[in-house]
């Protein structure tokens, strides 16, 4: 369970007088600071209710941290008729941030894991997905995290996780380099040790070379 220290250690400190939320009208105030910085002016009527929206905007690009991914996988199905072969979600959708630049991250992911006993309903696959997408992330660190939990708490034979992302840091800014996107994945129990096993899944994922 060690990769569920992070997520503990967090969980632990938004219940902390230091780590408290700063109150929704310091956002805002802080929104229309960026506004002037920007060199416009916060009070006309076009940016008048701009740091409200951005302030709502950000409550629901960041929501995956009032959800505990752990909590989403813990209904399962012993009922499954000895079914042991690999299971694929692909091509989920998701929208994240970026926590260098606060900048979108749009991309899918392929979710695959062999059971050992007992199965997940295929949407807790995707909320898992969300839950750590709509966080301020990077894109490896989160193909960590949902390998991770599948892996803890369902205990399957293996866990395979593909994601491919357009990052807005480096397209839209920076060195602008559009049409280009992130492909990363992680491995683990059969699908690190056996190469077959591997190479199925990218197969059936549509992403073998």
């Amino acid at each position: 369970m060690t990769a569920l220290v992070p997520m503990i250690e967090q969980l632990r400190c938004s219940n902390t007088p230091e780590c408290a939320k700063p109150r929704r009208t310091e956002v805002e105030a802080a929104l229309r600071t960026l506004i002037r910085w920007t060199g416009d002016d916060p009070d006309r009527p076009g940016l008048r209710e701009t740091p409200a929206r951005v302030t709502r905007a950000f409550e629901e690009y960041c929501a995956g941290y009032a959800q505990d991914p752990v909590h989403i996988l813990q209904k399962t199905f012993e009922e499954i008729d000895g079914y042991d072969e690999m299971i694929i979600l692909r091509g989920i959708r998701f929208e994240s941030h970026c926590e260098h630049h606060l900048a979108p991250i749009i991309g899918r992911a392929w979710v695959a894991y062999v059971p050992n006993g007992r199965v997940v309903g295929i949407s807790k696959l995707a909320r898992v997905v969300e839950a750590f997408a709509r966080r301020l992330q990077i894109q490896e660190k989160m193909t960590a995290q949902i390998a991770n939990t599948i892996n803890d708490v369902l205990e399957p034979q293996g866990v395979g996780i593909i994601i491919k992302a357009t990052h807005h840091c480096m397209t839209t800014r920076g060195v602008h380099k559009p049409d280009t996107d992130l492909v990363t994945s992680r491995m683990l129990g059969c699908f690190r040790e056996n190469p077959l096993t591997r190479q199925e899944f990218l197969a059936m994922a549509g992403l073998a070379p």
